[in-house]
């Protein structure tokens, strides 16, 4: 596919956010040092500064990266803006942005994937920024989860394992990570899995992989496999599962 044909799909796409609500996600950025970190947020519905309120952290796949802090929204924020999602699982909803010189990688080699990446530093910056925003007042610190697809699935993962006590679920959608780097989130942490069957980009023995290894340290994942269905059909497959939502707002951080 050419390069033309994927922008006109990406602005095709931004079209259809834009008359969908994406202005209810407001433009923000994150500073730390010299660092900046682009994100969108999701306010919950008629906000009561005085209630607490889950968060869900929704990392974008590669095809997203940049700096215009509108295309990490391409995939998955219909999902939130939705009248019953706001409703029944009314939250804090976040999407950074990775620039284009960036994965979600954290702070190990970036795998087997070729992202022209010398060093990791965006993870670092959600992280600081996650960090950060948990100390509101408006937050219930039980219930944070996250979310991520192909690149986003295996920033997932990474996230996991530097911060094992941040989340109450986790949802990697055709992703991978390091099964050497479950141990301290396996029990911890419930994980509901995704993955095409038919997946070329990322093949579906690494979420085997990565399932496997958090039953070898004692957790007890969730895993979900399209039948027929490749890379992109993953997470279509994934969000319109009809307890994707009910599912991950069920869990409470384990203490």
């Amino acid at each position: 596919m050419s390069k033309n044909i994927i922008l006109i799909i990406l602005c095709f796409s931004l079209s259809n956010l834009n008359a969908q609500g994406l202005e209810l996600f407001e433009k923000e950025i994150f500073i730390s040092g010299n660092d900046t970190l682009n994100y969108r947020i999701l306010k919950p519905l008629n906000y009561n500064p005085n209630k607490q309120y889950p968060v869900h952290l929704f990392l974008h796949g590669s095809g997203e990266r940049g700096n215009d802090n509108v295309s990490q929204l391409v995939h998955g924020s219909k999902l939130f803006l939705k009248k019953e999602s706001r409703e029944k699982y009314n939250s804090w909803v976040i999407f950074p942005q990775a620039p284009q010189s960036d994965w979600w990688g954290g702070y190990y080699d970036p795998y087997k994937f070729n992202y022209k990446v010398n060093q990791s530093l965006s993870l670092g910056l959600v992280i600081k920024f996650m960090d950060n925003f948990l100390l509101r007042k408006d937050i219930d610190n039980d219930k944070v989860y996250v979310s991520g697809l192909s690149m986003g699935g295996m920033g997932t993962f990474a996230i996991l394992n530097l911060r094992p006590d941040m989340f109450a679920a986790a949802t990697p959608i055709c992703g991978d990570g390091d099964p050497n780097l479950v141990s301290n989130f396996a029990k911890k942490v419930p994980i509901w899995i995704f993955h095409g069957s038919d997946d070329k980009t990322v093949h579906p023995n690494e979420s085997l992989k990565m399932a496997k290894a958090i039953i070898k340290f004692g957790g007890s994942p969730r895993i979900t496999f399209y039948e027929n269905i490749a890379h992109v059909g993953a997470w279509k497959n994934a969000f319109a599962e009809k307890d994707f939502l009910k599912w991950i707002h069920s869990k409470t951080k384990k203490q």
